[in-house]
């Protein structure tokens, strides 16, 4: 099964982007108001997933302090954290349920090198099989760090209000109706997310939302 196209630069979005504006009139607006994308790749493997786990439910600043916690006692490989006792993890910040998290991501042995070339709903099957990760976090790791050009993440609430908001509706769109709108965007979904990310920013700040 082929794994799609792939985005690896800024052209990608570009392409992308005017594909999108091209299909549908709201995006055009969007674009206008957005300027560029942003290309927003991340590494794969391991410590991405890690970050993913610590940064759930704690503030940005938050996350990055514990982050650099345990990279300091170097804690963000799976042997190591495997190796580590509970009190080492929660020394860093880790809740007792992160470190069921964290060790669970270790003692998964992904391999992370064929999951680069694997079709999206194995990739979403081997994710969210491990304890801590969910769908949402397996779509973004997809989408930013495989670099997959149509996933798309419609649990996301920030995706659902830059909808509600373009889309001029009384209410956001829920999980299951985002994603079957995201079909007819296919097969860019991953740069409509990028798009209706930066649009979300430019509402929130237009409107002074907090």
């Amino acid at each position: 099964m082929s794994v799609g196209r792939l985005i690896h630069s800024h052209d990608c979005v570009a392409e992308g982007a005017a594909w999108l504006a091209k299909v549908e009139p709201r995006f055009a607006k969007a674009l206008d108001q957005t300027g560029p994308l942003p290309l927003r790749l991340r590494k794969d493997g391991f410590e991405a997933l890690l970050n993913a786990i610590v940064s759930q439910q704690v503030s940005v600043a938050s996350a990055r302090a514990i982050w650099g916690r345990l990279r300091a006692a170097k804690l963000t490989g799976p042997r190591k954290v495997l190796r580590a006792s509970d009190d080492d993890l929660r020394a860093c910040g880790l809740s007792r349920q992160k470190i069921r998290y964290a060790k669970a991501l270790a003692e998964a042995r992904i391999n992370y090198v064929d999951l680069r070339q694997a079709p999206e709903p194995v990739i979403l099957e081997t994710l969210t099989a491990v304890p801590g990760i969910g769908r949402w976090t397996a779509e973004i790791y997809a989408m930013f760090s495989l670099g997959r050009a149509d996933i798309f993440a419609p649990g996301d609430l920030a995706l659902q209000e830059a909808v509600r908001i373009l889309w001029d509706m009384e209410d956001r769109p829920s999980e299951k109706a985002l994603r079957v709108m995201a079909a007819d965007w296919s097969p860019w979904r991953g740069v409509a997310a990028r798009l209706l990310w930066a649009y979300f920013k430019v509402a929130k700040d237009r409107e002074g939302i907090t």
